[in-house]
């Protein structure tokens, strides 16, 4: 089903005799003041995902990330329960923790010993009768949000944001069969794009450039069925394969030895499936593993991105090999994209340009758009 969103539900574009919102206007794309104003109303008060929970199995286990620019830690408490807070001491200001492992019971400062439990409470200051002023229970670790969703890990720096559930209400029902709670980590990818994050984000949110920008995809995938469909705070989109076998070898070879993880059934065989989740998270889902992806901000003109691949812990050689000619695959997708932000940002520069209307097929753009403009204000 194509649709767009309409106040709080989601009708079809059949039933939509409405022109689609315009896209961005180019000074969204280029202007630096924009970009800090990001910070303040969209990364600082939106769910970041983060990580995964079988990273975090055991009381101490800890990861870092970013919540927009700002570095967070998440951690697993004496008591089991997952925390957030942001990754900096009390004290000076420095960076507390790095990379992922295990703190113990507490989180020792490694510049002036500052010492956390946790819970974020300050219970150690060496010296400190000697520093005037000091009220240890005035100076525990900034919280934030920590929410889970399928397994998946997400912070929101805003304590009073709403809650990711509801937010992503029917997502979960829809990434259930993929068993993503049970998948285990095997791959990551970090780079950068050529372009504002957010051409990025319109990029993975349309297909109507599928035909003429990615003849592996147009060969693999029924264009014609390929959809989405827009809720409030995120997107949808079905790419069915084609049952015709590829000209290509390696795309053919995919065809043939791909089969559904445990938990999908053969109808979960023929199909891509993608989720974008408002602002910045994507999850790719496969009918051979889970793709997590998320885009962000590394000034106006550029992009960071940081991918991570999930499979079943069981997964046979079959499904291992299917995964590695679908990352081939989608290799060769990313520096086609690569080089059309590229080409976006550049052709933004364009003094007297004027957006055209958007095609039904990119109903997640007007959305993405309505909701970055909803936030900037």
């Amino acid at each position: 089903m194509n649709g767009l969103l309409h106040g709080n539900c989601t009708v079809t574009l059949a039933e939509s005799a409405t022109r689609l919102s315009p896209s961005l206007e180019p000074r969204y794309y280029r202007d630096p003041a924009i970009t800090e104003l990001e910070e303040e109303r969209i990364f600082s008060r939106t769910w970041q995902l983060v990580s995964h929970e079988a990273q975090l199995p055991n009381p101490g286990d800890y990861v870092t990330g970013r919540a927009g620019s700002q570095p967070v830690l998440v951690l697993r408490d004496e008591e089991g329960t997952l925390r957030a807070f942001r990754n900096v001491c009390r004290h000076r200001g420095s960076r507390l923790l790095t990379g992922s492992g295990q703190c113990g019971k507490a989180i020792r400062c490694l510049y002036h010993g500052w010492t956390y439990r946790t819970d974020g409470e300050l219970i150690g200051v060496p010296e400190g009768r000697s520093i005037v002023g000091l009220d240890k229970s005035e100076l525990g670790l900034f919280p934030a949000r920590v929410e889970t969703m399928c397994g998946l890990i997400f912070v929101n720096l805003d304590v009073h944001a709403q809650p990711l559930a509801e937010q992503v209400a029917g997502l979960p029902e829809r990434l259930a069969p993929y068993g993503i709670e049970r998948l285990q980590r095997y791959g990551e990818w970090r780079g950068t794009q050529p372009a504002n994050w957010k051409i990025v984000l319109d990029n993975y949110n349309e297909g109507y450039h599928v035909p003429i920008a990615h003849p592996g995809l147009m060969r693999l995938l029924d264009y014609k069925h390929y959809d989405v469909e827009v809720h409030d705070g995120w997107v949808w989109f079905d790419a069915p394969l084609r049952d015709k076998p590829s000209g290509n070898p390696l795309e053919r070879a995919y065809q043939r030895i791909v089969s559904p993880m445990p938990g999908l059934g053969e109808s979960d065989r023929r199909v891509w499936r993608y989720a974008m989740i408002y602002p910045n998270t994507t999850i790719d889902l496969y009918p051979d593993q889970v793709v997590t992806w998320r885009i962000d901000a590394d000034g106006p003109f550029r992009a960071r991105d940081e991918a991570f691949g999930y499979r079943h812990p069981h997964a046979g050689l079959r499904t291992r090999l299917a995964q590695r000619v679908n990352n081939r695959v989608n290799t060769l997708v990313g520096k086609e994209d690569y080089e059309l932000v590229e080409n976006v940002q550049a052709g933004l520069e364009t003094r007297g340009f004027e957006l055209g209307p958007l095609s039904h097929r990119e109903a997640a753009i007007a959305w993405f758009a309505d909701r970055i403009r909803a936030d900037l204000g």
